[in-house]
């Protein structure tokens, strides 16, 4: 691997990871030093990584870890609920026995996935597991224009799923619980109960990330804390359990 490589993925890991906060100057020449590389590396680290959208490039500004935006994760939020529910109901009404298989497998590879290793920290390949699982929840909806929407919006989401991880202290939460009851109520075809559980489950860590906007002063639109937050906070509901 090459010395840029390596700087891309130590500063890749910081930001999921929560070391580098949202917002924060990332200065090139500070870099550099610390990992012992000219600038011109140092850039093209960050040129990467603001192609995937974890930092931001401002002309005579240099470079900035993604703000931390109420207004985006609401919106996403919105849609990622709308759009996924949409997906989801058709792939039960049209999903055949080839897909409930896929959903059982991707859900035994999930189940037997730790989100954290040994020491605590974050297991890197949980995250493709975990994508996989709901990758096969919606993919009988069998349209893949449809489809493309869902995981566009799933990848625009990884880095707020993340800084929930390392910024949202939620650490209670059991997502193994979450993951299995919406296999079983899909595979019950119950579709109003699968779109409740997937809804919330999709609502729950935006809700924490934007708590901590507000508690950080993290909120780049400064957005009152009573703004509206997506339905399933509204109802205050969590889904049914069977």
């Amino acid at each position: 691997m090459t010395r840029g490589g390596e700087v891309f993925d130590v500063l890749r890991a910081e930001l999921l990871n929560g070391v580098l906060k949202p917002g924060e100057k990332l200065r090139m020449v500070e870099l550099a030093s610390r990992f012992s590389v000219s600038q011109s590396v140092v850039r093209e680290a960050l040129t990467r990584l603001a192609e995937q959208g974890l930092v931001v490039a401002s002309p005579q500004r240099g470079f900035r870890v993604r703000e931390l935006s109420v207004e985006d994760i609401t919106g996403l939020t919105e849609s990622r609920e709308q759009i996924e529910s949409v997906a989801l109901r058709l792939a039960i009404e049209r999903g055949d026995v080839r897909w409930e298989t896929q959903i059982v497998a991707a859900h035994h590879h999930l189940e037997r996935t730790p989100v954290v290793d040994a020491d605590g920290r974050f297991h890197e390949p949980w995250t493709a597991v975990h994508h996989d699982f709901h990758r096969a929840l919606t993919v009988g909806c069998n349209n893949a224009r449809l489809h493309g929407v869902v995981l566009a919006l799933r990848d625009s989401a990884e880095l707020y799923r993340r800084w929930w991880w390392a910024l949202g202290d939620d650490r209670q939460r059991d997502l193994g619980a979450e993951h299995r009851q919406l296999m079983d109520l899909i595979l019950a075809r119950d579709a109003d109960g699968a779109i409740e559980a997937l809804t919330y489950h999709i609502h729950r860590a935006p809700e924490r990330l934007i708590a901590y906007a507000h508690e950080h002063g993290l909120d780049d639109l400064n957005m009152p804390p009573t703004t509206e937050a997506p339905r399933t906070q509204r109802r205050g509901k969590r889904p049914r359990r069977k």
